[in-house]
């Protein structure tokens, strides 16, 4: 299946709702990339009403590095014991969009 990815900032409840769900399928990336089906009228109305921008493959890949870059770092900053599992999360990994 072919995506479009764009840039909305998710204000919580009521960003993406179950209408929204039941007509298409959407995935969030960090950076507030979101991933919408190419070829569909109803996940392009949702970009309108979140107010959201059409980003090309390239420019939203370049949004989600940065944010998994700093993610990575600020992992990185912390002390060892904050970074062993089952208290601590692990290291984000890249990200690499379809």
């Amino acid at each position: 299946m072919a995506y479009k990815d764009c840039v909305a900032e998710n204000w919580g409840k009521g960003f993406i709702t179950h209408d929204d769900s039941s007509k298409f399928q959407i995935s969030g990336f960090p950076g507030n990339v979101w991933q919408i089906p190419a070829n569909n009228q109803d996940a392009n109305l949702w970009v309108n009403k979140v107010a959201g921008s059409f980003k090309t493959k390239a420019e939203a890949q370049a949004i989600v590095d940065v944010e998994v870059t700093a993610a990575q770092a600020a992992w990185d900053a912390l002390p060892d014991a904050q970074k062993q599992e089952p208290l601590g999360r692990p290291r984000p990994t890249a990200i690499v969009l379809e």
